[in-house]
């Protein structure tokens, strides 16, 4: 069995459900939902700033709109957060709770390259270019 023709509609899904779950962080920083420790930061601190690239970028990522200026912005916003907040605990990811802000910022930086995948708002505009 080839499921190498399932492959775009696999990097896709991976792509929605990752800016899904990144949205998700957003909204639990600004709008306090999920509820959270976290919830109603000032808009220009730290986390506020995080909060509404992970908002933002989540959106885009999810429709497969500027997937790649998006992912940029994300993988590297993880990048910032896990060297300012998590490293500084320790040098172990499962121990400093960082293990997540890197697998973001990796699975962000593969969609950099590879673009937004099937299903996507920037794929549909690259066929009505051709």
């Amino acid at each position: 069995m080839d499921l190498t023709r399932y492959s775009p509609y696999a990097h896709g899904l991976l792509r929605m459900v990752a800016g899904l779950l990144f949205l998700q962080h957003g909204l639990q920083k600004l709008a306090g939902f999920p509820p959270s420790d976290h919830a109603g930061p000032a808009l220009f601190s730290l986390f506020g700033i995080g909060g509404v690239i992970e908002l933002v970028a989540g959106v885009l990522i999810i429709a497969g709109l500027f997937t790649r200026l998006a992912a940029f912005i994300a993988s590297g916003e993880m990048a910032f957060a896990y060297f300012l907040f998590h490293a500084p605990q320790s040098p172990f990811p499962v121990n400093n709770g960082g293990d997540a802000a890197i697998l973001y910022c990796f699975v962000f930086l593969f969609f950099v390259f590879a673009g937004a995948g099937a299903l996507s708002i920037d794929g549909a505009r690259s066929r009505d270019r051709s």
